[in-house]
């Protein structure tokens, strides 16, 4: 097991106009998500939406996979989804993994734009070698809000495409990041 986490922010994240927003959780970004993680030994997937209606309707969907039904019928469904934790705020998912892992957390924001000081997959991946907890986070709608890219310590770069068009889901792009910083 890696010591690499994941947070899926659904506020605050931007829309297309540029505006900070908060975003509907999806059971596939539950699923898939915290299905990839569990693929690339991934601690913990943290789902952050400080919105009650969410947060209980991700809980619902996660009971039915881990307490309920769906988990004695699809058990490695059960065992990716045990993973993931709905929290209010990005601060209390860091909150939570220095508490689990007794040291601070290095917050590695991802976004489908450029930045100048971004770094790349192969630069991260040395620094995962090393012991200090990381957490990778993913913004919903049209990405992260800014002043939630400030808080980190890292902006990888974006992931290019054939041509122009960048705009993949969360899922996929998670798949990718995962895949690049555990396998190369």
């Amino acid at each position: 097991m890696t010591n690499l986490y994941v947070a899926l922010i659904h506020h605050p994240v931007i829309n297309k106009k540029g505006m900070v927003i908060g975003s509907a959780v999806t059971n596939m970004d539950l699923h898939d998500i915290a299905r990839a993680g569990r693929t690339f030994g991934v601690r913990g997937y943290y789902v952050v939406t400080p919105y009650e209606d969410q947060a209980v309707l991700a809980g619902q969907i996660m009971d039915h996979w881990t307490r309920g039904a769906g988990g004695e019928v699809n058990p490695s469904r059960k065992e990716a989804l045990e993973r993931v934790r709905v929290v209010k705020t990005f601060e209390e998912a860091c909150q939570g993994i220095e508490e689990e892992r007794n040291q601070p957390v290095v917050k590695v924001a991802t976004s489908a734009r450029g930045y100048e000081n971004s770094v790349s997959c192969a630069r991260l991946k040395e620094e995962l070698n090393g012991n200090a907890s990381h957490v990778l986070v993913f913004g919903t709608a049209w990405g992260l809000a800014e002043e939630l890219i400030d808080q980190c310590d890292y902006i990888l770069d974006p992931i290019k495409g054939a041509g122009s068009y960048n705009h993949l889901s969360v899922r996929s792009a998670a798949s990718i990041y995962l895949d690049r910083l555990i396998n190369g």
